[in-house]
């Protein structure tokens, strides 16, 4: 008779011993070593060597030479799959299926919907067997037959996350259309796409080369508002509502006209975007996407009309690439110009102010913040150097500003300990430092990036929000102040009373330390 006393039959159960902690592998018959489920974009080196034996060189190679790594060689962002995730569940008739480990998808569907995602993420379980035994190519394969429905949906992406992409899960394989319904399988690893914002582009890269390819076939579809009847300049990055509109103002004087912003909303504004004879790169990080643009014979011109220099250098730029006359190019410039300057000089912004996001348009937001009067000795940008950001970063570097590429958290963080800015701006690690550190601080991607940038409706855009950030320093002094020590050291945790301090104790723990160091350093010299 057992004398444990119990409630339940728990502890009968048969307990399934797996590995051993830290061994997530699965030996196949030749020898093969096929990461498992618990593997991730941190797992950093392992699964990229995982990814080259499963024959994923070229594609790692692709990723190598678009999206360049920095001094780190992991996401410092949320998971880079977040951003072509949130593209494709903002596109009409676009169903959107994910394969990976149970929890990334988790993830990424929780944080697809907090930022708004009004539809289901698909998404194909898999465990060691059918990654193994490639029976998970089998059950996506069956999956996307099974969804590809042309009533409801032109296409549908699917989504390789880390653990399927070092395994070599063929994607290129499904089939290229299905019961008229287009499939798109991308591979989005964190330990080879760095940010969020360059997957938003190994999306948007993959379906502006499977549209071209359509078009090259034979008649497609007009986009829902008609071709335009002037030529038009197609906008590359996700901007601010307001800000293509008021690029179309701008480019009106010059008998031009906005095309489509690419990501785009709906299949066929694909075929309107390479329809255009320009590209503006208003985000400089769509490495992919400005390639299939330029096989499509388009010209890629680079920077954004923020600012009065850069709306009259952009304006310029852009006439220029269609031969616009300079006559019509000075006209249209001397209708806005004007207005821009008076918007600056309207809202001025006195103050040092740090900058540092992965968005991939701190650059732009930089030069607004300077020409509205601030001083901004740093910008860190998560994303890459490149030739569509050179124009920004070579007029920052003229006014005195250190622009750091691929900027890390450990870059950001100090440079708020060293310029100690009247306001630090940034992602949310940096914007808690600075805040722990008594200064203001905004979060880049929420309150800065989701306003309007361009033209006259940029200038002053960032004037509001910015001064009354500043203002709050005496707050912050206060907050500090009130909460100085307080949750750190000897007085984390919870206390009734004061801690119970014993230095006696800890000098001789220090001794204990000394002697191992010592002993430690004796032992290497031998």
């Amino acid at each position: 008779m057992k004398k444990e006393v119990t409630y339940d039959g728990a502890a009968e159960v048969e307990v399934i011993k797996g590995h051993p902690h830290g061994d997530v592998s699965r030996v196949t018959g030749d020898g093969f070593e096929e990461p498992q489920d618990g593997m991730g974009c941190h797992s950093g080196k392992d699964m990229a060597q995982a990814a080259r034996t499963a024959g994923q060189s070229e594609l790692l190679d692709k990723f190598k030479a678009d999206y360049p790594m920095g001094p780190h060689d992991k996401p410092q962002s949320m998971c880079p799959a977040f951003g072509s995730l949130r593209v494709g569940l903002r596109m009409k008739r676009v169903a959107t299926v994910l394969s990976g480990s149970a929890c990334c998808v988790y993830g990424l569907t929780f944080v697809s919907h907090f930022y708004g995602a009004r539809r289901s993420v698909g998404y194909v379980p898999f465990n060691s067997e059918t990654l193994v035994t490639g029976k998970l190519f089998e059950d996506i394969r069956e999956g996307v037959h099974d969804l590809a429905d042309p009533d409801r949906y032109d296409a549908i992406i699917v989504t390789n996350l880390c653990v399927p992409t070092a395994s070599g899960v063929p994607l290129r394989l499904l089939p290229d259309e299905i019961n008229g319904v287009r499939i798109v399988g991308i591979d989005v690893p964190g330990f080879g796409v760095p940010t969020h914002a360059e997957a938003k582009d190994v999306l948007a890269g993959a379906m502006l080369e499977y549209a071209h390819r359509e078009i090259k076939a034979g008649p497609v579809a007009k986009p829902v508002g008609g071709k335009h009847d002037r030529p038009t300049v197609a906008l590359l990055g996700e901007m601010f509502p307001a800000d293509p509109m008021m690029i179309g103002a701008m480019l009106g004087p010059m008998g031009l006209a906005a095309g489509p912003v690419v990501p785009c909303r709906e299949w066929r504004e694909l075929y309107a975007a390479l329809d255009c004879g320009v590209v503006a790169a208003i985000h400089p990080f769509y490495t992919d996407a400005v390639r299939q643009f330029q096989a499509a014979g388009r010209t890629v011109v680079g920077s954004a009309p923020v600012g009065h220099d850069g709306t009259a250098a952009w304006m310029a730029a852009i006439g220029d690439a269609y031969n616009v006359p300079a006559a019509q190019i000075g006209a249209a410039q001397n209708a806005f110009l004007p207005a821009v300057k008076s918007a600056l000089a309207g809202a001025p912004i006195k103050g040092t102010i740090t900058l540092s996001g992965y968005e991939g348009s701190e650059l732009l937001v930089a030069r607004l913040l300077i020409e509205s009067g601030a001083d901004v000795p740093y910008v860190g940008t998560a994303c890459a150097k490149s030739p569509w950001s050179a124009a920004d970063a070579e007029w920052l570097a003229a006014k005195g500003v250190t622009v750091k590429f691929r900027a890390s958290l450990e870059d950001d963080c100090s440079a708020v300990d060293a310029i100690q800015p009247d306001l630090a701006i940034g992602t949310t690690p940096v914007v808690q430092k600075a805040k722990e550190k008594g200064i203001p601080a905004l979060y880049f991607t929420n309150l800065i990036s989701a306003r309007p940038l361009m033209g006259p409706a940029g200038a002053g855009s960032l004037a509001e929000v910015i001064n009354a950030a500043m203002g709050n320093k005496n707050r912050m002094d206060r907050m500090k102040a009130f909460f100085e020590d307080v949750g750190t050291g000897d007085t984390a945790g919870v206390w009734e009373g004061g801690p119970n301090l014993r230095p006696d104790f800890r000098a001789q723990h220090q001794k204990k330390l000394d002697k191992q160091a010592r002993a430690a350093k004796a032992a290497q010299m031998v």
